[in-house]
This record gives structure tokens, sequence and C-alpha cells, in this order.
């Protein structure tokens, strides 16, 4: 799995997880979607990600995307 792959799927896991938590807990829990939509979007357009940079001096192979 490359560095594209697992931010993408880290993502995905984080909104799945705040939305069941606000329907479990408290809607509170929204906040962190939203976190993780706002950091995808700068990303986007800086190409700074922090858990890229983490992936890539863990070692893992970085994709087209994280370079």
């Amino acid at each position: 799995m490359n560095i594209d792959r697992f931010v993408f799927a880290f993502a995905g896991t984080l909104v799945l997880l705040g939305l069941v938590l606000s329907q479990l807990l408290s809607p509170w829990w929204l906040l962190l979607p939203a976190f993780v939509g706002l950091n995808m979007l700068q990303a986007a357009f800086t190409g700074f990600c922090p858990l890229a940079i983490i992936l890539k001096k863990s070692g893992v192979q970085p994709g087209c995307a994280f370079q």
C-alpha cells in the first residue's frame, strides 16, 4: 500500500468514525470529519499533508500525489 492509498483510507476511516460517534455520543463529533475535510482541501492546494510526511519518513512507498 502506498502513501496515497493509506492517506485516503485513514481519512475515510476518520470521517466515518466521526459520523458514527456523532450519532451515538454527541453532535460535537462532527468536528472530526470537518477537520479531516478541511485538511484534505488544503492538502489538495498546498501538497502539505502531515500524515504523508510521517509515512514517508517511516519508509512507506510514495504514490504520485505525495512525492
